[in-house]
């Protein structure tokens, strides 16, 4: 389905699940990800909850060639879908970008959202951060996603998903090919983690019920990094899982689910 956004943009939006639910999650993707990337995840919550899953401007089946987005806008966005579909105080799952959007979603509409789930989150930057996200860009310039991909599955899969892993990883890329064609398109949603200010003050309102959920071995965003939003958010939950890395909706999926159902009730 289509959203019109608020600059007439066409956002791809799916709704599965229990379709008479008065619950609704709302699944918000990691930043080259798209709707198909919550498919084991959907799994454990479709029999119970109404299930909205969305590609960002730049992402997926959405448009792409348009102008440069912040967090702010993109959850502009989450909310003109949850609006067209008549979803009033939706649970809202974010992971890693995602989890940021979520982040400004709960900001901007305090009274708009029953629960929040902050997946591989973060709300700064550091030194180290930045370097990973250098060397993404770079790869990126040089050779396209195909080579960005290459890169970037150290620093977001465990070693352990590496040993054992959920969809193979040959498989995973071939999977991905033509998906992130558009350079430029990730190229801006880069640039919305790079240009946003250090989030920590703002997370002080969120007031509502709040489970963040990290990887141990999240190279990406060390455990410390979710610490901050843990700490800033003052009616939070913090779980580590353990051996995991940082694409939490692959790896680790049965574990995450439990804990996300254990919140929920």
């Amino acid at each position: 389905m289509i959203c019109k956004t608020s600059d007439n943009l066409d956002l791809y939006y799916e709704v599965h699940g229990n379709l008479e639910s008065t619950e609704t999650l709302v699944f918000l993707n990691g930043l080259t990800q798209s709707t198909l990337s919550w498919y084991f995840v959907q799994q454990h919550f479709k029999d119970l909850y109404k299930i909205i899953l969305l590609d960002f401007i730049f992402q997926g089946q959405s448009d792409k060639n348009c102008e440069y987005r912040n967090f702010d806008e993109h959850a502009v966005d989450v909310k003109a879908v949850l609006d067209k579909e008549n979803i009033v105080k939706p649970i809202i799952i974010g992971l890693s970008y995602g989890s940021l959007v979520a982040q400004h979603y709960a900001v901007l509409y305090p009274e708009s959202i029953s629960k929040l789930v902050l997946v591989a989150t973060f709300a700064h930057r550091t030194p180290y951060f930045e370097a990973i996200g250098l060397s993404w860009s770079r790869a990126l310039e040089a050779g396209g996603y195909n080579l960005m991909l290459d890169v970037m599955l150290p620093n977001v899969l465990s070693e352990s998903y590496f040993n054992n892993p959920l969809i193979p990883i040959d498989m995973m890329k071939e999977s991905r090919k033509g998906m992130n064609e558009n350079t430029e398109a990730i190229m801006k949603l880069m640039r919305a983690t790079q240009e946003r200010k250090d989030y920590r003050k703002e997370l002080q309102n969120v007031k509502i019920p709040t489970l963040i959920i990290h990887g141990e071995k999240d190279l990406l965003i060390p455990a410390h990094m979710a610490g901050e939003v843990h700490k800033n958010i003052k009616n939070s939950q913090f779980i580590l899982i353990k051996k995991a890395g940082h694409t939490l909706n692959l790896e680790a999926v049965p574990e995450v689910c439990q804990h996300i159902k254990k919140f929920l009730d």
